[in-house]
């Protein structure tokens, strides 16, 4: 991956988070990268529960890009925890710790231990546009049809 986006990171505290894998992809093909908690003793999420999940880890995102927090497919499905802002968004001018919102949506506790992978990190270029104000939009052939006009 030579010609891959470099982001730089910062463990936030190295003397205690040193054993915290980086994000990384877990595949030559994978479009996100794993995130791991960094929480000192195990998390345990209740169902119904929130928790906001420390990482340990700061970013310098580029300009022009975000980084989007996605849940993991096999923590959903397995064992309904997920991300409760999903896509969560981080901003190229944000530099504090990368926290993640979970949410336990399983009929059974889950506990989250320290370096578990928790989450995935997509980071994508932003296109910033100017809302412009119009007294009527250019019609097509769906118009204001919506939730399912195009079938079920």
């Amino acid at each position: 991956m030579n010609d891959a986006l470099p982001i730089a990171f910062q463990r936030l505290k190295p003397e205690r988070d040193g054993d915290i894998a980086l994000p990384r992809y877990m595949t030559s093909r994978a479009a996100g990268m794993d995130i791991a908690a960094a929480v000192e003793t195990p998390l345990t999420l209740a169902p119904g529960q929130i928790a906001l999940v420390p990482t340990g880890l700061a970013m310098a995102l580029p300009d022009g890009f975000e980084a989007q927090i996605r849940p993991r497919s096999g923590l959903a499905v397995h064992h309904g925890v997920t991300v409760v802002n999903a896509p969560g968004t981080i901003d190229s001018d944000y530099r504090g710790e990368i926290r993640v919102a979970l949410i336990n949506l399983g009929p059974a506790a889950y506990t989250i231990q320290r370096g578990d992978r928790i989450a995935q990190m997509i980071v994508a270029p932003v296109c910033r546009t100017r809302p412009m104000l119009v007294e009527t939009l250019p019609a097509t052939a769906r118009n204001d049809g919506g939730f399912g006009h195009t079938g079920d």
